[in-house]
Formats: C-alpha cells, structure tokens, sequence
C-alpha cells in the first residue's frame, strides 16, 4: 500500500531545507568585488559605515559560495598614511604573483583636496596590504569624473586598464606595467571618457563571446532607485550605447540593489552578480548587505534581469 505523505508534512520538509544564503556574510558591506584566487571565492567590500568609521577593508573567501571565512582590516588608514576616511568600492587583481588592491579614500570634491584613488600590494589576497606608492594613483578630477569606484580591468591582448569614475562621468586609462601610473593613448591623452548614458557610478566589464560588456550603477546609492544597467561594445573603449536595466530593487525582498560585480567560474558558463542591497527594515543609507545571484544570458548574448532572492546560490565548488 503507497503511503501517502500530507501535503503540510511536505511544505515543511521543503522550508526545514530551503537555506536563505542572502546576504552571503553577515554585517553591512557594500560595493563588493567578487574575484577567484587560488581555487577560492573572495569578496572584496566597502565596510559600509559614516565616512569617518569606514576607514579599513575586510575581505571574505569561500570554497563554495556558501561557507565564508573572514579575513579582518587587510587594509586601513594606519597604512595608507593620506587616507583619513571613506575608503570604500575596492578592486583587486593578481600579476606577477603580486596582489593589487585598488580603493578609494577621502571622497574628495575639488583638486584643493588630497586623496583620490589609491594602491596597495600583498603577497596574499587576504593581505595584510602595504600602501604601494605612498600617495593616491589619481589624485585629481579628470573630464568631470570624481576619482572614486575604480576597476582593474585586464584585456585579451595583456593590457591593464583602470576604469573609474563618480559624478556621472566615467574614464578609461592604460595602466603601465607596474601599476605606478598610467600609459598615453596614441592621441597623448591619458583619461579618456567612455560614459554611457545613465552612468552615475560602480563600473565593471568583462568579456564573453568577443564582446566588451560594460556594466554600470545608476540612481542613488541611498534610494530605492539605485541599480545595475549595461552595453556591449567591439572594444574597451566603447562606444557604449546602453541596452537595459538588468538589477533593481524587488519591494518585496530588497530596495536599493547596485554597484555590483560578476564572477565567472572557469571552464563553465556559469555566472554570478556579486551586489549590495537594503533590507526593508533598514531606512539608514549605510545599512547595505552583500548578496549573490545568478547571472544569464538570452541567445543573443544580452543579460536576463537578475532575479534578486532570499535564497542567493546554491555551494558551487571550484574544480582544483
């Protein structure tokens, strides 16, 4: 005789099992760079806080998306001796067996004012970090662009390039060798701007399938309206015409969903939006949370919105 299970017996299987792996760790983090070293998940965070408290970086790293170890102050303004607060939106990339964090400290607002955008250098992506150049990589506002939100971007062909910007402007700059400066393009310039429409801050690219996708934040970081839009482009430099909204809030799970990042897991099509969001209990613009979800693609390459979820993703260990 078949045994029939009530259904109320089942619903509660279901929600005894069912995991809520968002936010990924717990505390207030925001601005996350979601990257793989060493056979290992890290994030890399803005400590989310007021200006004057949020003077030093934690980093987390994970074997599986799930299990998350914290690695405490890899960096902080006792280091970085012209940072003095509001170090926030890091980027992070290995060369030459060398760890280069990219941050940005002291939200400065004129050329009068020092801070801008800074570099330290570990042997170990959990750091501890040592300031690399003993004063900011940029240090001055170039085509209207805030020298905040900086990303490291590597291209197929080896080069390095720094993206960044606030303000609503966004630059491309060649990074030499060893990251203490910059390289001019053919025309002389050095920062040249690659703004598309709606950009106000957080850019990200990556590669797939040849193409250049350029990823950006738009609205108010402190609002409801803050998101995720982006554009596809032939090369880094664009141009980049803006093709949709693909994160934003869900009344019903989060508001304020942006300034994000993506992850790839090698030798798999398989994606990752690495994002900070508000819960709806929080009215405190700094009360952001670290999330993760999946990331997919349509037949013609374009991105699927992103689906925000309690839930997060499932353990997705890397193949060593």
């Amino acid at each position: 005789m078949k045994k029939i299970v009530p259904t109320f017996i089942l619903l509660f299987t279901f929600f005894l099992n069912a995991q809520n792996n968002n936010p990924v760790f717990p505390g207030w983090y925001a601005d996350p760079e979601g990257i793989i070293f060493n056979d290992e998940y890290w994030i890399f965070p803005t400590y989310s806080a007021p200006f004057d408290d949020q003077v030093f970086f934690d980093a987390f790293s994970s074997p599986d998306l799930v299990n998350w170890t914290k690695h405490e102050r890899i960096l902080d303004t006792a280091e970085v001796k012209w940072a003095k607060r509001a170090m926030w939106a890091p980027s992070i990339i290995e060369k030459d067996g060398k760890y280069f964090f990219l941050f940005g400290a002291n939200d400065i607002q004129s050329n009068q004012e020092e801070g801008g955008i800074g570099v330290a250098v570990s042997d170990k992506p959990g750091g501890p970090y040592k300031d690399y150049l003993g004063k900011p990589l940029i240090g001055k506002i170039h085509n209207g662009a805030q020298p905040i939100d900086q990303f490291i971007f590597h291209d197929k062909d080896g080069q390095y390039y720094l993206i960044y910007g606030g303000w609503r402007h966004c630059n491309i700059a060649k990074l030499k060798d060893d990251f203490t400066g910059f390289v001019p393009f053919e025309d002389g310039t050095v920062f040249k701007e690659i703004t598309p429409e709606g950009y106000v801050e957080g850019p990200f690219m990556f590669i797939r399938d040849g193409k250049y996708y350029f990823m950006w934040s738009e609205g108010n970081w402190t609002g409801p309206n803050y998101s995720v839009a982006y554009a596809i482009a032939d090369s880094p430099m664009g141009p980049f015409k803006r093709i949709d909204k693909i994160l934003q809030q869900d009344p019903a799970i989060a508001t304020g969903a942006g300034h994000h990042s993506v992850i790839k897991v090698p030798n798999e099509d398989a994606y990752y939006m690495v994002y900070h969001r508000r819960p709806l209990t929080e009215k405190d613009g700094n009360s952001r949370e670290t999330c993760i979800d999946i990331m997919e693609f349509d037949e013609n390459g374009h991105i699927l919105p992103v689906k925000i979820t309690n839930e997060g993703v499932g353990a997705n260990p890397l193949k060593k």
